[in-house]
């Protein structure tokens, strides 16, 4: 699975100076520099090199200051990361490319050194505030199927975790947890109820959510 490479890959680019997080706005990998404007940097991740990996790489490079792909390289050499022609499409993209080796050591074979154009400021500022507010690294890059960890589920589980021994009025939550108002109003996952003007209590499935999540 993707997930296999996302430890290797996140290692490699913190050795590089960046906060690395995954699956951070449909990206598997998101790491930022400490620079003010910080440098965001993408990588997708793949079992092997192949099409559609380089076009997920091109449609982040409207978010991104560099796009990477990381893919396992072939134990017999004859994996897409030997093809030439594969190669120069991505210096032409200023794609950058991992080498994932079955001991997880990664090697660069192209480098990101053409800056990729940045087309949609909006959705670059978006990437760049999820990264910021989650709390650690909660997600692991390349995870499908399962619900990702995002900052707002982070703080609604927090908001959770706040009610769990009985209703609180809205204030008394917002203490903790600062956009409690605009999460218990919201109710985006079902796990609040309104039991009076202004207090908030905890539904089953909030207490389930707890149950499998923790705090947050």
């Amino acid at each position: 699975m993707e997930t296999s490479l996302y430890l290797p890959v996140k290692a490699f680019l913190e050795n590089a100076g960046y906060t690395v997080k995954g699956e951070v706005g449909g990206c598997d990998l998101v790491g930022l520099s400490d620079g003010d404007p910080p440098v965001v940097v993408v990588c997708e991740l793949k079992l092997s090199f192949n099409l559609e990996l380089i076009l997920q790489a091109v449609d982040r490079a409207s978010v991104a200051d560099e796009v990477w792909i990381a893919a396992r390289v072939s134990a017999r050499g004859k994996g897409r990361e030997s093809d030439k022609r594969y190669r120069d499409l991505c210096r032409r993209l200023g794609i950058g490319m991992l080498g994932v080796a079955d001991s997880g050591e990664v090697s660069v074979i192209v480098g990101s050194v053409t800056p990729m154009p940045r087309t949609n400021p909006k959705r670059r500022s978006r990437l760049m505030r999820e990264h910021q507010k989650r709390k650690g690294d909660p997600a692991i890059g390349g995870s499908t199927r399962t619900p990702l960890m995002t900052a707002y589920r982070q703080q609604a589980l927090s908001c959770a975790s706040a009610l769990a021994a009985g209703p609180l009025k809205v204030r008394d939550v917002r203490a903790s947890v600062p956009e409690a108002g605009k999460i218990l109003q919201g109710n985006v996952y079902g796990w609040f109820e309104r039991v009076e003007r202004g207090v908030y209590g905890l539904t089953p499935a909030g207490l389930e959510a707890l149950s499998r999540w923790g705090a947050g």
